[in-house]
């Protein structure tokens, strides 16, 4: 069976998506609406799942060069105690969570695309599809497709067009502020490593490697707020902002020191976005089109890069499109359901005006973390091989 495949969104999702469609022999047309591919966004954690994909797709080395190896996830109060800390390590001794660039992934897919034969067309922002045609902004139609792939993000314009399949879409009240720095002298080490004070008030650090071999390593800083605040780089006060930052911790001081323009900081907005299943006819929707969250337990890109290689199989085991779609949705349900209701009960824990929730987290959250049973359930939640309360999948062999 060869398909003609559009795919809408030329982030991670669509990019791994149409590398294995082309590589299974499939015609694959890539749309981006975007005039040129400059990915813009802080730093990604690419858990072991993600990591295999990679490896599959043939980038998982050199991604593994550019990035930052990351072996723990620690969170501490203003006053110091300890909220997380959970290790790669006590689940097996290679394991590591990569700190990347979305530009280093980026441009490793890209090459790989275009190895593939994967035809891409900038500039296009499509916003429906009408049967297997897909149509752009300005009214330009693009046919003859045998299925359609929506990969084009929390707020997707082919989800909004199929408004049966959508249980939730919701906008979350807090989202928060990005900046990625230079970190030439590595101080911020090999931990995802978060301050808190009560709910309302997270500071965090992600180191996110180079996005070129002879580049200065690179770290993610991001900073808790309220969606409602934001009004954009202009509104920001710069130098206050910076104080509520140092009045939280000095950690942060050599990337403030960076940080000159408003425009430097990026604001990300959360969504929560759920399903009654990822297909419809001939149109199917990956990654966060399909079931965007917070980013609390750190998933995002790697339930797409685990959507994109469930498409490509479904598809290549089933005699027709409408078979694998229903293939892919049953491979992916149960771990989707999982980490959308963990990401949303988990999101007011650390972003929300609950201050009392706060107070019992830092009681509770670290002495349980010590506990055999449950540590280890938080740490198989964080490696993103959950597929249930009690039930997982397998580390992959190898990353």
């Amino acid at each position: 069976m060869r398909l003609k495949i559009a795919i809408v969104g030329c982030g991670t999702g669509g990019q791994a998506a149409s590398i294995l469609l082309a590589r299974a022999g499939h015609d694959v047309r890539v749309f981006e609406r975007a005039p040129v591919l400059a990915p813009v966004g802080a730093g990604l954690l690419v858990q072991p799942t993600g990591a295999s994909v990679l490896g599959r797709i043939g980038v998982g080395e050199e991604l593994r060069k550019l990035a930052t190896p990351i072996e723990r996830l620690h969170g501490v109060t203003h006053r110091g105690r300890v909220v997380m800390d959970l290790c790669y390590r006590d689940l097996r001794p290679d394991l590591v969570g990569l700190g990347l660039q979305r530009s280093a992934i980026s441009a490793a897919l890209l090459r790989v695309m275009d190895d593939e034969g994967v035809e891409l067309t900038l500039g296009t922002p499509i916003v429906r599809a009408e049967g297997c045609d897909v149509v752009s902004e300005s009214g330009e139609r693009f046919g003859g497709f045998d299925l359609v792939v929506g990969a084009d993000g929390a707020r997707s314009a082919l989800r909004a067009q199929h408004a049966p399949l959508v249980r939730r879409d919701r906008a979350y009240a807090w989202g928060a502020l990005w900046f990625v720095g230079e970190d030439p002298e590595g101080r911020y080490g090999r931990d995802l490593a978060q301050v808190y004070r009560g709910t309302r008030t997270m500071l965090g650090f992600l180191p996110s490697g180079r996005t070129q071999a002879d580049d200065t390593r690179r770290v993610s800083v991001f900073w808790s707020v309220p969606a409602s605040s934001w009004r954009g780089h202009h509104a920001v006060d710069l130098e206050g902002w910076k104080r509520e930052v140092r009045a939280l911790t000095d950690r942060a001081d050599p990337l403030l020191e960076q940080i000159d323009d408003p425009e430097r900081l990026i604001f990300a907005p959360y969504r929560d976005v759920v399903l009654k299943r990822p297909h419809e006819g001939r149109v199917a929707f990956i990654g966060d089109a399909a079931h965007a969250m917070s980013p609390q337990l750190g998933q995002g890109v790697n339930l797409a890069l685990l959507d994109a290689s469930a498409l490509a199989d479904g598809l290549a085991r089933c005699d027709g499109v409408e078979e694998g779609l229903r293939a892919y949705a049953r491979a992916r349900a149960r771990s989707v359901a999982y980490y959308q209701f963990a990401s949303r009960w988990l999101t007011p824990v650390f972003q929300s005006d609950r201050t009392p929730v706060g107070w019992g987290r830092d009681a509770l959250m670290g002495p349980a973390g010590r506990l055999g049973v449950f540590r280890n359930q938080m740490l198989l939640s964080l490696t993103g091989i959950k597929t249930g309360v009690l039930s997982r999948s397998e580390l992959p062999d190898e990353q």
